[in-house]
């Protein structure tokens, strides 16, 4: 009865405080073990996960509130004297209280009759003061059972009253104990989702040009292509990434104009506002790869100057939303109007490490990323030992994104790191 009095008192004093501080328990993300490889989420479960055990917390929390307001409700009626089980507390109170004045003057009684036994002289004296005394010894007995009625009596309304409070508060306590695990889950669906989202690199996925000349005279138009190639296990939706500049000291010109076929005509490249996602290659499966078609014109006014192109392949699957490709860089001279360079060999391409790999801008013609005219690219489906002539690299180190990076192009222009998160390694 005391722990049941002591948790009631603790209740109370906890409904009183202003604040209620909801906590939730602390969520750690899956160590990777051989379950996980038996099902692996898909980006789009994980996003219902995420999205389920966030409505599931909020209706948590605001399941929480309305058993708070409950447990106020249930205590300030509790604690009311019109309330049965605090009526009954209060009149078993009195009853007992009356029981115990009873008592004591049945003691009294008791005492004074002894007394007058003791003080009689004869026989008719102490016949009479006994007789007394049996009257008031059965009173004192009556009276002390009546007194034990009362106080278990008492006892008994008073548990029933504190049960009922602890009640309360065991039915507000289920609402924490729900509103932990909600949290718990959700903060678990978060970090699966963010992981999820981190980029991560796919070495077998490759973007490389075809045909594009290490010189090109100004005032003439080539024709090249280049090659996207999936060289991994999964079927990838692949976003290529290219961007061509002449690094001259006139920087508000670009004398140069790049376009790309979707299959039914030429979109033009707006290599002026920074990289841009083109030739959109949906299901690209594994060991596919598909060419692309790309003109380049060079005005006749351009100086002769170095030049470059980037390459490279930006992907999604069902399990990832950034994928990242090897970046590719082709470095091509621009000769004046008029040149003859003769036999001119291909650009060779070298490689664009993580942290130089610049962020494609929205582009302001029809071709940019996610277009409604855009068209995708035909698909070709190719052994996956044909991939070898492509240059991937068997093997490619992990490496992270330095978040805010940045590279001078050697244009005057700075581009930032293409992912402002981490690069996570893949199979």
């Amino acid at each position: 009865m005391i722990l049941r009095r002591a948790l009631a008192s603790a209740v109370v004093a906890a409904v009183t405080v202003p604040t209620v501080l909801l906590t939730t328990g602390s969520a750690f993300a899956d160590s990777k073990s051989s379950a996980q490889t038996q099902h692996r989420p898909t980006y789009a479960e994980l996003q219902k996960n995420a999205a389920d055990t966030k409505k599931a917390y909020d209706e948590a929390v605001a399941a929480m509130k309305a058993g708070l307001e409950k447990l106020k409700a249930t205590m300030a009626a509790l604690n009311e004297d019109s309330h049965p089980l605090k009526a009954a507390r209060l009149a078993a109170e009195k009853a007992a209280k009356a029981a115990g004045i009873e008592k004591a003057a049945a003691d009294r009684a008791v005492t004074d009759a002894k007394a007058e036994l003791d003080a009689a002289t004869d026989e008719a004296g102490k016949a009479e003061a006994g007789k007394a005394l049996a009257v008031a010894e059965a009173r004192a007995k009556n009276a002390e059972a009546a007194q034990a009625d009362a106080d278990a009596r008492l006892e008994d309304a008073r548990d029933a009253w504190s049960d009922a409070r602890v009640a309360a508060s065991q039915e507000y306590n289920t609402f924490s104990v729900a509103l932990n695990k909600a949290g718990a889950a959700k903060d678990v669906a978060g970090e699966r989702l963010a992981a999820a989202k981190e980029c991560v690199r796919v070495p077998g996925l490759t973007v490389l040009a075809n045909g594009l000349p290490s010189k090109v005279v100004a005032g003439t138009t080539v024709d090249f292509s280049f090659t996207v190639a999936n060289g991994t296990e999964r079927t990838l939706d692949v976003d290529p990434l290219v961007f061509f500049t002449l690094r001259t000291k006139q920087e508000d010109q670009h004398f140069m104009k790049v376009q790309w076929s979707n299959g039914s005509g030429w979109q033009e490249l707006d290599s002026v506002n920074g990289p841009a996602h083109i030739a959109a290659v949906k299901a690209l499966g594994p060991g596919a790869r598909t060419d692309v078609k790309m003109r380049m014109t060079i005005e006749d006014k351009a100086p002769a100057d170095k030049a470059f192109a980037l390459l490279a392949g930006d992907a999604s699957d069902r399990y990832n939303p950034c994928l990242l490709g090897p970046m590719k860089r082709y470095d091509f001279e621009v000769l004046p109007v008029g040149s003859k360079p003769g036999k001119t060999d291909d650009a060779k391409p070298g490689k664009v490490e993580d942290k130089d790999r610049p962020k494609p801008k929205a582009a302001s013609n029809p071709s940019a990323q996610g277009n409604a005219s855009s068209k995708p690219v035909a698909v070709t489906d190719t052994a996956k030992g044909g991939l070898a002539a492509t240059g991937t690299p068997s093997a490619v180190p992990q490496l992270a994104l330095a978040g805010g990076a940045a590279l001078l192009l050697g244009t005057g222009a700075v581009f930032a790191v293409r992912r402002a998160r981490g690069v996570r390694g893949t199979d």
